[in-house]
């Protein structure tokens, strides 16, 4: 009988051991075997009803006045130890040295490493794993930690419902270079291939992310990659990060999902998670509507055009009652300078009829006397 329980007690196990075994040995891949579309087959959590990403609608988010900003810890201080960075086939991650945390949440969370995921042939129409309104950025970067006060270690704590929480940064593209991705973007030639590990210099960690921290939404969720443990308190902050285009091509086209050794070389690209079903989950927001309407750049033109309008306008209304004013003060100035008009009376009137009857008078006598000189008689 003791051989027998043995022999019982050994298939017993070897059964409940097979499962978790090919778990672990099962390559997944986005879009080819065991793509994402099959990842629920062999890791059950992925087609659980709390899965992520998630496609923000900030219509239906629900503002939470209660959420306070998020602190990174440690952040900057990353001393003279180098990171480790990797490839692991899936993404770039980079391992975070233990006294990196974060706080602003119900517990404190220790850093464990940091990825990306990104898209291919520069900006298109995907490549971050999340969206906002159903529009997607051109990267993501994903921050991981483990709540390191109820857990001893990432691999005990991934498996409970408040075991990890994670930052999500929207990346999208534009004109200037972001020194900070640097950091990162400049060693990716030396993890080219799929399992490569190398050594890089450690830099300030919060420079990648946004300035605003205060901003973002909330919401319970999962691992985006297998085993899609249910397990992650999502931040996803509302402002994006901008890196050029010449920063995103060089994520897009230097890394190999393959191995050095392989014969086919095969691009590490699209390495994000399609949307998942929001289902009976909340999204919350730290920020109400009005405080995190940002406008567009159209937008901001017809303001500023609006602006410089209202101004040409005051200038002129401003010019003409200037102009106005001063016209109306030279014609007083000439007005009250003329000399007032005599008034006429009766007085002057009669004075003037006798001046010109003197006048006749002398004329009439001037002519008589002229005439008696010219006068026969006057001759001797």
């Amino acid at each position: 009988m003791d051989t027998l329980g043995l022999f019982m007690l050994l298939i017993l196990l070897f059964f409940q051991w097979t499962p978790a075994l090919a778990a672990e040995e099962i390559t997944w891949t986005y879009s080819g075997l065991v793509g994402q579309s099959e990842w629920s087959e062999y890791f059950p959590d992925c087609g659980g009803t709390s899965q992520s990403p998630v496609d923000v609608m900030t219509t239906q988010a629900k503002y939470d006045p209660s959420l306070i900003p998020v602190t990174p810890l440690g952040y900057s201080q990353h001393g003279n130890q180098p990171f480790t960075m990797y490839n692991n086939g899936h993404t770039v991650v980079i391992e975070l040295p233990e006294w990196m945390g974060l706080g602003g949440l119900p517990w404190f969370f220790t850093a464990i490493q940091m990825h990306l995921h990104w898209g291919n042939d520069g900006p298109s129409l995907g490549g971050s794993e999340h969206t906002i309104n159903g529009l997607s950025a051109d990267a993501e970067l994903h921050v991981v930690h483990y709540n390191s006060e109820l857990y001893p270690n990432m691999s005990a704590a991934m498996t409970q419902k408040d075991g990890l929480a994670v930052l999500g940064i929207l990346i999208v593209t534009g004109e200037e270079t972001n020194p900070a991705f640097n950091n990162i973007l400049n060693y990716l030639s030396r993890i080219r291939h799929a399992d490569q590990k190398a050594f890089i210099p450690a830099f300030d960690v919060q420079s990648l992310l946004p300035e605003d921290l205060g901003r973002y939404y909330r919401y319970n969720g999962s691992l985006t990659t297998p085993p899609c443990h249910q397990s992650v308190i999502w931040t996803l902050f509302h402002k994006r990060v901008q890196i050029s285009v010449a920063q995103l091509l060089k994520l897009e086209k230097i890394l190999y999902s393959s191995k050095a050794e392989e014969p086919d070389r095969m691009l590490l690209q699209d390495n994000y998670r399609a949307t998942q079903p929001l289902n009976h989950r909340v999204i919350f927001t730290s920020f109400s509507a009005e405080s995190g309407k940002e406008l567009s750049s159209g937008e901001v033109t017809a303001i500023v055009i609006g602006v410089m309008c209202g101004c040409v306008g005051l200038a002129v209304i401003v010019r003409f009652i200037v102009k106005t004013i001063r016209s109306t003060s030279s014609w007083d100035v000439l007005h009250n300078n003329r000399p007032a008009p005599m008034p006429r009376t009766k007085d002057s009137e009669k004075e003037k009829e006798e001046k010109q009857d003197m006048a006749m008078n002398s004329t009439s006598e001037a002519e008589k006397k002229e005439e008696s000189l010219l006068s026969p008689q006057s001759v001797p």
